[in-house]
C-alpha cells in the first residue's frame, strides 16, 4: 500500500543537461505516478514545502508516524522523489534472509550510494523506516513499489521491493539492486536525520556527521 504525500505532483528533475536520461525520468515518472494514484488509499496529509525551499534544495520534513506498516509516502527534495517506507518486522526479516542476499549485486552496500550512518544491512538510521531516492540507477526511471512477496507480481519469486518497469531492474526494500539487471548500483539514500522520535528532516545529516550527497557513485 502506497501513500503519496501532497507534494508529489511534480516529478521534474533539476534543470540540467536535457539528456535522454532526463527525458526518461520525466516521462516514466509521470506514468508511474499516474498509474499508482489510480489505486491509492487516502493520501497522508503533508505540508507543501515553500517553493523557495524546494528551489534552493533546502531540507523538507515528514512525520513518519502517519505511515502504517507496509505503507510508503513520496516527498520531494531537490525536485527528486524520496521514498519513505514503514517496513514491518516480516520485511526486515526478509532483508536479512540469505536467499535474498544471494540474489543481490551489492548486498553489503560497498558502493558509496549512502551516507555512513546508513551503511548497514537496512541502509537507514532506524531499521523500520527506509528513505531512498526513487530514481533507478540505470536510466533515471521511477521504480514502482511492490512491498509484498508474490509469485506473480511483478516477477516470479518476488520477495518484495521495487521494480522498474522501463527495463526490469529490481531492488529490495532497502534499495539494494539485484544481480543480473540493467541497474548498476543500489538506490541512493539521501542525507537525513530525525529531529524527534517521528519527524524526519531530509537534506540534513545528523549532528556531528559531515556527508555530501554529491559523493554518491551514481543517480
Amino acid at each position: 500500500m502506497t501513500v503519496e504525500s501532497s507534494n508529489v505532483e511534480s516529478t521534474n528533475v533539476e534543470p540540467a543537461t536535457g539528456t535522454r536520461r532526463d527525458f526518461l525520468y520525466i516521462a516514466t515518472g509521470a506514468a508511474a505516478v499516474i498509474g499508482t494514484l489510480a489505486a491509492l488509499f487516502p493520501m497522508v496529509d503533508q505540508m507543501e514545502p515553500d517553493a523557495s525551499t524546494l528551489a534552493a534544495g533546502g531540507p523538507v520534513e515528514f512525520d513518519v508516524s502517519k505511515l502504517q506498516p507496509g505503507q510508503q509516502a513520496m516527498v520531494r527534495w531537490r525536485s527528486r522523489p524520496i521514498f519513505i517506507v514503514n517496513r514491518p518486522p516480516a520485511a526486515l526479516k526478509t532483508l536479512q534472509d540469505p536467499k535474498l542476499l544471494d540474489r543481490l549485486s551489492d548486498a553489503n552496500s560497498g558502493a558509496p550510494q549512502q551516507p555512513p550512518y546508513a551503511g548497514n544491512w537496512h541502509r537507514s538510521i532506524k531499521p523500520e523506516y527506509g528513505l531512498l531516492v526513487g530514481i533507478c540507477t540505470h536510466l533515471g526511471c521511477i521504480p514502482m513499489f511492490y512491498p509484498d512477496p508474490s509469485k506473480s507480481l511483478p516477477t516470479a519469486d518476488w520477495l518484495g521491493g521495487y521494480f522498474c518497469p522501463c527495463h526490469g531492474s529490481k531492488y529490495d526494500l532497502a534499495g539494494r539492486v539485484f544481480a543480473g539487471v540493467p541497474a548498476p548500483y543500489n538506490l541512493p539514500v539521501p542525507p537525513y536525520r530525525f529531529v524527534s522520535d517521528t519527524m524526519v528532516r531530509i537534506g540534513e545529516n545528523p549532528p556531528g556527521t559531515v556527508w555530501d550527497f554529491s559523493s554518491i557513485a551514481q543517480i
